[in-house]
């Protein structure tokens, strides 16, 4: 990228305020043409302003700085104004209609019409082309409620096809996938950009997807340019400096040294099924059984569709499915859980894995998240006592390290590791006997995991009993006491933490047999 001419886009001294807070301080980027161009920092880092402020979404005139595309300086007012030139952004999360179909979803916004009426046949006919293109193999009317999140993403991209683009932002594009809808989105933009020439921009928190598929990695912290790094074969990736440049201190370890004091069982599952809400002949989770001790963490593995978040769920409340049966023990004593207000008042918490639909009231303060399963606790008679409600969570605040001015600033305004604390706070107020985390670090920076660690241990040391849900292998290993394996809603496996690999895991997570009796299941 020596020459002027090779350059697709620059950003020059962008500034973005919002209000009395400054986002981006001076940032400055420069993108090859045909690249794969990566930008990283941690949650709150300022990654999504930046391209917000090139996509339109934050219209000229509210920023400061230049954006010159293709050799020109751009003035977008709009997102139309961005996708006329070919830019096209598709953010994290992902604005699809889920009852709409494929071919309605594509043109969105942008229908082919014959005269005042929409083209359907028109819109099909090329939706499946786009399909085709991104390797999509559904009918364009299905519905998006009738497809998984990969897929879903094709379909984003697909949309961008139709829109002849050149330059196409991806915000976490691979948050929410398994490893195998990964490696094929990841694979895609690739042939993309080798077949169409597309240039892309990926904001991304997995390093070593960085590494496999990055020719460029531009490090933001704090709202200011801290490094850029050129990648080819001659010139690897630097992990441990990219971390270093994100976070402005060095990670010896990716997990917290932690010795474990195990003590006596605190929850066990026996024999627990659970059918599918639509159709009731099929079982979720067959004769799940498993348990956890006071101040050891268990790791919960398995495939998508394994099964995992289906049996906490439906554990939980009976969040999830019908007929559910089976027997569940707290400390020693048989329980039920009818709704979540009983899970609640037995001390079991569940943090799910989508913190911003069901983890979180964005609208609602911080204070007000963090009080909300503990308000019991926190009221005389049915009172809440707010200058307590206020103590509690400004403690938390400062204990967590969350990023934050006020904790009366709403919800959705913080990052998303920010959010995560949060969500953890809410379920530390309620001091739990049992706590299920749902993909706790999902979407997270790897400064803002290693804080999540240090809590999720922290928990373990005072008596919590923890069970970790988590589709990284290498996160289980490195934080988990035992890791049971799921496949196929069946435990397949026990295995401790230390003495195991991710390739014996995925082994056992493969697996169709159901554990043994005489297995070390307890």
């Amino acid at each position: 990228m020596n020459k002027e001419h090779d350059v697709i886009l620059r950003m020059n001294h962008i500034v973005k305020r919002f209000g009395p807070v400054t986002a981006l301080h001076d940032v400055n980027i420069a993108v090859g043409r045909g690249q794969i161009f990566s930008v990283c920092g941690e949650n709150g880092a300022g990654k999504s302003t930046l391209m917000n402020v090139l996509s339109g979404v934050y219209p000229y005139g509210s920023y400061e700085g230049d954006i010159v595309y293709d050799g020109k300086i751009c003035q977008f007012k709009t997102i139309r104004d961005s996708e006329a030139v070919g830019i096209v952004i598709i953010h994290q999360e992902l604005a699809l209609v889920p009852y709409m179909s494929i071919a309605d979803n594509i043109f969105l916004g942008n229908p082919i019409t014959k005269g005042i009426a929409v083209d359907d046949d028109a819109q099909r006919s090329i939706a499946k082309q786009a399909m085709e293109a991104v390797g999509l193999d559904e009918n364009p009317d299905t519905l998006i409620a009738n497809i998984g999140v990969g897929k879903q993403q094709l379909v984003e991209i697909a949309k961008a096809l139709t829109k002849d683009v050149k330059l196409l932002i991806l915000d976490e594009p691979t948050a929410a996938l398994n490893d195998e809808d990964s490696a094929h989105l990841l694979g895609l933009i690739d042939e993309l950009r080798r077949t169409r020439g597309i240039t892309a921009i990926i904001i991304s928190h997995k390093l070593n997807e960085i590494a496999a598929s990055a020719d460029a990695v531009q490090v933001i912290r704090d709202g200011r340019t801290i490094s850029h790094i050129d990648i080819d074969e001659d010139h690897p990736l630097d992990q441990d400096r990219l971390i270093r440049d994100m976070v402005g201190r060095s990670l010896t370890a990716r997990y917290p040294e932690h010795e474990s004091h195990i003590g006596e069982e605190v929850f066990r599952v026996e024999r627990w099924k659970v059918h599918h809400p639509l159709d009731e002949e099929r079982l979720v989770a067959k004769d799940v059984s498993f348990n956890v001790h006071a101040g050891e963490i268990v790791g919960l593995a398995g495939l998508i569709g394994a099964g995992r978040t289906e049996t906490a769920m439906s554990i939980f409340g009976h969040q999830y499915g019908v007929n559910a049966s089976g027997s569940l023990y707290l400390n020693g004593r048989e329980v039920q859980f009818p709704t979540v207000r009983s899970a609640i008042d037995h001390g079991v918490a569940y943090a799910t894995e989508d913190r911003k639909t069901y983890g979180l009231n964005l609208i609602k303060s911080i204070r007000e998240n963090i009080s909300m399963a503990s308000l019991k606790s926190l009221s005389r008679g049915n009172v809440v006592d707010r200058d307590r409600e206020l103590m509690v969570s400004e403690g938390y605040r400062k204990e967590l390290r969350i990023k934050t001015p006020s904790v009366e600033m709403p919800s959705g305004n913080l990052s998303g590791g920010n959010q995560q604390k949060v969500v953890l706070a809410k379920w530390m107020a309620t001091d739990p006997a049992v706590l299920i985390l749902d993909e706790p670090t999902r979407g997270i920076d790897v400064g803002a995991k290693y804080d999540i660690y240090e809590i999720i241990d922290q928990l373990a040391d005072k008596g919590s009993a923890v069970i970790v849900i988590s589709s990284e292998l290498p996160e289980l290993l490195g934080i988990c006491d035992r890791i049971y394996t799921m496949s196929q809603g069946v435990i397949t496996a026990c295995l401790q933490a230390k003495s195991t690999n991710q390739e014996e895991l995925m082994r056992y997570m493969t697996s169709t047999q159901p554990m043994t009796a005489g297995s070390d299941r307890f």
